[in-house]
């Protein structure tokens, strides 16, 4: 083999190196600046931001070590596990952010929270908004009530008062019964979140407290007074749960999603129900283990 033949081989082999380094470099620089939104924003800060409700039980609230946790909580985890995965970044730190019914949708637009994990109904209106993952939990709108009134449905309050949350779809369809005299010359209370609400009903300040009959369960089973009030009549609204994102950003939803679908299929979602539901008596109904079985997407 000649020394110039040697030579010439050393330098096409140190070229295609070079060619493939740089090919590398180039796909890497690609990658990164493909990123956007809540991924990048998330891969920058090294954490994400959850947003969380102080009193929905089981789904969001704080423990007695005022830490946040609950059914939602426990599957936005999941989704920040799958973060941490598509980022490549283990160590993605977790932030809290405690949100209610007037501040939840605000605080997702601005940035504030990455993922709204409360007990938030996916409705149109609001997907002008933001966006939703895939539905987690059914539920619609009924009424807490002392056992004494003898009141079995929204139309026994008439001339009564009922309190409900400011700015949620309870108090949208309540209104609008009253507007319609369903009941009759009834009263709104309007109250800023749940603890409030109850806090209304227990002073009776209101004869009954409307909002999606899930959370009253939860409320109930915490109240002084839970031997004396009921969840009573038909369900007012359809409400189906969501994790609340930002809009347009549709490499976060599928993480997102992602996280979501590999729960339903695994029966993981039905295991964290269990967790969540059994305490308080609410089995699994039908609807939702049709919701998770229909959005077990596959891979």
């Amino acid at each position: 083999m000649s020394k110039h033949w040697k030579l010439a081989s050393l330098r096409r082999a140190g070229a295609a190196c070079l060619t493939a380094a740089v090919a590398t470099a180039l796909a890497t620089t690609g990658q990164a600046q493909d990123l956007g939104g809540t991924l990048k924003k998330v891969r920058d800060a090294g954490a994400i931001t959850i947003g969380h409700r102080e009193a929905s039980q089981p789904f969001s609230y704080l423990d007695s070590n005022k830490q946040p946790v609950g059914y939602a909580i426990d599957l936005c985890l999941k989704v920040v596990e799958e973060v941490r995965a598509t980022l490549k970044k283990p160590d993605v730190a977790v932030k809290y952010a405690m949100v209610n019914a007037q501040t939840r949708i605000p605080m997702v637009v601005d940035g504030s929270v990455d993922l709204e994990c409360g007990s938030t109904t996916n409705t149109l209106a609001r997907q002008q908004q933001v966006d939703f993952s895939a539905t987690y939990f059914t539920t619609g709108t009924r009424l807490l009530t002392w056992k004494a009134s003898k009141t079995r449905d929204i139309e026994d309050l008439g001339g009564k008062t009922i309190a409900v949350v400011g700015g949620s779809t309870n108090e949208k369809a309540v209104k609008a019964l009253v507007e319609a005299g369903k009941p009759k010359d009834a009263k709104l209370v309007v109250v800023k979140d749940y603890a409030e609400g109850m806090a209304v009903l227990e002073a009776r300040k209101a004869d009954a407290f409307a909002t999606d009959d899930i959370v009253l369960f939860g409320l109930l089973v915490k109240s002084p007074s839970r031997n004396d009030l009921e969840v009573v009549g038909r369900f007012l609204t359809y409400d189906p749960y969501g994790i609340m994102i930002r809009r347009d950003d549709p490499d976060f939803r599928l993480a997102v999603n992602r996280a979501l679908a590999r729960a339903f299929r695994s029966g993981e979602a039905e295991k964290l129900y269990a967790k969540w539901f059994d305490p308080i008596s609410v089995p699994l109904s039908p609807l939702l283990k049709a919701a998770f079985e229909l959005q077990g997407i596959p891979e």
